[in-house]
């Protein structure tokens, strides 16, 4: 991958929570404690998206890393956001095995003696409000940044697309686990393609870039990587999402199959023989780790885990094929290149 984030990042959501904090106290124990939530759920991760932002704003020559921090913060929240809304569509109590928003504010409402569905309300109200207030900071920044106007449009407009197009993704997300006819591979990369790879490698790339007053060639460029380099990645983190390590992923092997989550992996498996012995196990919601080890055999034995590997690497190969036919600065292909590598090879 490619080098961590500058100590900008880190410091700049270091101190916006910290100053939320300090107004949320005005306001009641439970809007501090929806506040110490929405940073813990701002903690750790990969930060993939300010990674980019500041891998394109310097590649493309910009100098002024701490303005360009306050770009990354901000498609930091946004990921966040969407993360705890995620948790909240999917009802999840739980993000890497640990208490999400929701999760915390269920634990909070038992704690005060609410019922089940009391608590879920409340859960949910917080899930909700949180990733709202993430999200409203995020284009916060962006609007208050002291640049040129036109810059800042062009900002502001990223942002909003990358939003905007992101529901559709997540829409989409679910309206496949609803449908009697479940997605096809192609249904499944655009799904992968409108809810990941646009706000998480697109928008970044593109707004480093913009911030840099790139080119609109070189800001295409980074669009079109952007694009094949998030679906290489996604296809990848369902891999992992079943077959994956979860010392290294921090993420359970089961959570998928229980959930039924319509990924590459099952459409292939569905066009092949031998769907018959895995299609009892998808979407069983008291699946043990013996059948779910059943269900990975099965998905082995039948192709689909070879099949979606190879496409990742089709997609990464696309990716690298656009820098190369690109005009971006060498230094900057070069890092992408090992980012597009990277996203199929990894672990976690």
């Amino acid at each position: 991958m490619l080098e961590t984030t500058s100590p900008d990042v880190e410091f700049g959501l270091t101190q916006f929570f910290a100053d939320s904090r300090t107004r949320a106290s005005q306001y009641g124990e439970h809007y501090l404690a929806l506040w110490d939530a929405l940073a813990h759920a701002a903690t750790g991760g990969k930060r993939i998206r300010p990674t980019l932002v500041l891998t394109a704003f310097t590649g493309l020559g910009g100098r002024d890393v701490a303005l360009a921090s306050q770009v990354a913060v901000s498609f930091e929240l946004l990921h966040t956001a969407f993360v705890i809304h995620d948790d909240v569509i999917d009802r999840d109590l739980l993000r890497r095995g640990v208490a999400n928003i929701a999760g915390r504010f269920t634990d909070r409402a038992f704690a005060r003696g609410a019922g089940p569905d009391q608590a879920a309300v409340w859960a949910t109200a917080a899930g909700i409000l949180a990733g709202d207030l993430a999200l409203s900071e995020a284009h916060r920044i962006l609007a208050r940044l002291p640049i040129a106007s036109e810059t800042r449009m062009q900002l502001l407009d990223l942002l909003d697309r990358a939003v905007f197009i992101s529901a559709a993704g997540e829409l989409a997300d679910v309206t496949n686990a609803l449908t009697q006819h479940p997605p096809g591979i192609d249904e499944v990369v655009a799904t992968l393609d409108q809810k990941t790879a646009v706000y998480s490698f697109e928008a970044p790339l593109q707004a480093g870039a913009v911030l840099a007053s790139a080119s609109p060639e070189a800001i295409d460029a980074l669009g079109r990587f952007g694009r094949l380099v998030g679906v290489a990645f996604q296809l990848t983190d369902d891999l992992l999402g079943i077959f994956g390590d979860p010392a290294k992923t921090g993420k359970s092997v089961t959570a998928d199959l229980r959930e039924g989550k319509q990924t590459a992996l099952l459409a292939h498996a569905r066009s092949v023989p031998g769907w018959d012995a895995i299609a009892p196990l998808v979407g069983k919601r008291d699946l043990t780790e013996r059948e779910a080890q059943r269900a990975r055999t099965h998905l082995d034995a039948c192709g689909a885990r070879n099949a979606v590997e190879q496409l990742a690497r089709d997609y990464a190969t696309s990716a690298i094929d656009a820098l190369t036919e690109s005009t971006l600065p060498l230094d900057l292909r070069e890092k992408l290149t090992v980012l597009a590598e990277s996203s199929v090879s990894r672990s976690r």
